[in-house]
């Protein structure tokens, strides 16, 4: 029997039962069929009409699945033709096409949203219900014009999507992450935690992965901003990328991983497989959620746990979340340098503030000093992506973990993006160098990466300067190592005004060798106190002339130290003044004192 016919006797059926149930409630009651009424909407005529053939379809839809989609195609075009001859429906050529691809949508695909999934220029579906759904494209929100019947058609979506992935979503689960066949993340949520009725959201992914050239072509990044990434990757610094929701971290990591070298071995773990990596040696682990009973659940925790035994040379996690950010800090310390992961933060500062938070969730009781120590000797780089105003993805910096000093740790931008302009409603602007030059470029040479003429625009090393890199991944602290001494923080500023001269804090710097001089606070304050008196004394004043002090303190508990030093330099009574926290800048440098005054001119 062809299907045609076993479809057209399961009508015949339907319509039986249905024409006794109608007589036997209302014996003159006429059968209705959509009718177009002059002056109405025709998409209502339409969408009663596509409401029509999905019930007499649908209710006879069972067997249609067992059959090779292009039969299934050719017999459902015949089913429909007949149905809109019986009922005498006025639809154009392109109409019944549309209306064909509705039924097959709705019996082999996902329903109203398989037009949208299909849509190259949609990046995101979000189903509000069975009346309400959204698309982003370009960045920005539309309001589409599809809907679902109710909420039972939503939730057979759902089912069809997450049913073959072995996942469930009921009243005592109601929530789910999954994926479609192409990649595509979805994640669905129902009542009684959803209060619209049931809630899809699907971020697409690319049928093909983008490339460099996409993202520039974008305008993410420059050109020249991927190939310093490149040598980053190259090198085997560990990096994370963060940003808000839908700033495009996933599909920016997805790229990043590209540079890694094909003959390595990768394991990536995530929640829901997303990435898309195009090496050989590639290792794929998902979660796996806990079942009906509430046991199985499989976490990136476990997983990454067990990456450390599979001989991986980079890990990818596709997102931190939680506890795992312990796993992974520690994994990026043992070995396993060049490895990536992904965070939702608004800025890298906040990225670390959220590792040091995931951290603390992950249930060891860690001081904070340690987790700071942990942090600062795992990352080496943070790349901060954003969607801007315009709905444009760009990255806006790059930025260095270098150090940690008095448990905070140092960061520094070596590059950012500058906004230039608003032309045509898009912001335009450039990722920058800073004029920084980060403490990793050794690890360049030492893994024998040529850089370009002109280091990406990063300043070349001054031989004036220590070198501050760091020669491995341990703790780092700018206390390890002499910092260079900017002039404006070690021989003051003078300023006359009213009669008065005005010096800038002045520290503890030997003016032969450049260097903070050694020794504790009473040495330091030696040296300040010198070096003030030789400039006040260039400036045509004295120590005796000075009536009012500022003395910066690296450790408030050593003014009294500084104080009984302070005062022999004065043979009466020493210039009143006041006691403030030394700035960060000079505490980089290594000053535990510094002396600002005025003095009569």
């Amino acid at each position: 029997m062809s299907l045609l016919r076993r479809i057209e006797q399961v009508q015949q059926g339907a319509d039986a039962q249905k024409a006794g149930a109608m007589a036997r409630v209302s014996p003159s009651a006429p059968q209705t069929y959509p009718t177009y009424v002059q002056g109405g909407s025709r998409d209502d005529y339409l969408k009663n009409i596509r409401q029509h053939l999905v019930d007499q379809v649908i209710s006879a839809s069972h067997s249609l699945l067992a059959v090779d989609a292009a039969d299934l195609q050719s017999n459902l075009e015949a089913l429909i033709d007949q149905v809109i001859a019986a009922r005498g429906f006025a639809i154009t050529h392109v109409e019944r096409l549309r209306l064909i691809e509705d039924v097959i949508a709705e019996i082999t695909g996902f329903g109203p949203i398989e037009p949208l999934l299909r849509d190259g220029t949609v990046t995101e579906v979000m189903v509000n219900g069975p009346r309400q759904v959204y698309i982003e494209r370009k960045g920005k929100l539309e309001l589409t014009n599809v809907a679902f019947r109710n909420d039972e058609h939503v939730m057979h979506i759902i089912d069809r999507i997450i049913a073959p992935l072995g996942r469930r979503i009921d009243e005592s689960s109601p929530k789910v992450d999954a994926r479609l066949p192409d990649g595509s993340r979805v994640n669905a949520i129902i009542a009684p935690l959803s209060l619209i009725g049931p809630v899809i959201t699907v971020r697409k992914f690319a049928t093909k992965p983008y490339t460099v050239e996409d993202l520039v072509g974008f305008g993410t990044a420059t050109a020249e901003m991927f190939d310093f990434l490149r040598v980053c990757v190259e090198a085997r610094l560990n990096i994370f990328v963060s940003g808000g929701t839908g700033s495009g971290k996933t599909t920016f990591l997805n790229v990043l991983s590209s540079f890694i070298p094909n003959e390595e071995r990768i394991v990536t773990i995530e929640d829901a497989a997303e990435l898309q990596l195009r090496q050989e040696h590639v290792i794929t682990l998902e979660a796996r959620p806990a079942n009906v009973e509430g046991e199985g659940e499989i976490t990136i925790r476990h997983l990454l746990r067990n990456a450390l035994h599979m001989r991986p040379d980079r890990i990818i996690v596709g997102e931190c979340r939680g506890g795992e950010a312990l796993d992974m800090v520690q994994a990026m310390t043992v070995g396993h340098d060049g490895s990536l992961s992904t965070g939702h933060a608004n800025s890298p500062r906040d990225m670390l503030s959220r590792l040091e938070t995931m951290i603390l969730m992950s249930g060891y009781e860690l001081p904070l000093q340690t987790i700071r120590e942990q942090i600062t000797s795992a990352i080496d780089l943070i790349v901060h992506t954003a969607r801007l105003k315009d709905g444009s993805r760009k990255v806006v910096n790059i930025t260095e973990v270098f150090g940690i000093e008095e448990d905070n740790i140092l960061t520094q931008d070596i590059f950012a993006f500058e906004q230039t302009g608003f032309n045509d409603g898009r912001i335009e602007g450039l990722l920058k160098p800073t004029g920084i030059r980060p403490t990793f470029m050794r690890k360049f040479k030492e893994s024998g990466i040529q850089l370009p003429p002109g280091e990406f625009g990063i300043p070349a090393e001054d031989p004036m300067k220590p070198d501050l890199s760091r020669p491995g991944k341990s703790r780092f602290s700018t206390a390890d190592v002499p910092q260079p001494v900017d002039k404006s923080i070690s021989l003051g500023r003078a300023r006359r005004a009213g009669g008065m001269l005005y010096i800038s804090s002045v520290g503890p710097v030997d003016p032969e060798t450049g260097q903070v001089v050694a020794g504790g606070i009473k040495e330091q304050t030696s040296q300040c106190v010198r070096n003030m008196k030789a400039r006040l004394e260039a400036e045509g004043s004295s120590l005796e002339r000075v009536v009012w002090a500022n003395w910066s303190l690296r450790d408030p508990v050593e003014f009294d130290a500084f104080n009984k030093e302070w005062v022999n330099w004065f043979t009466g009574d020493a210039p009143v003044g006041q006691c403030t926290l030394m700035p960060p800048m000079q505490r980089r440098a290594g000053f535990r004192i510094s002396i600002g005054v005025i003095a009569e001119a």
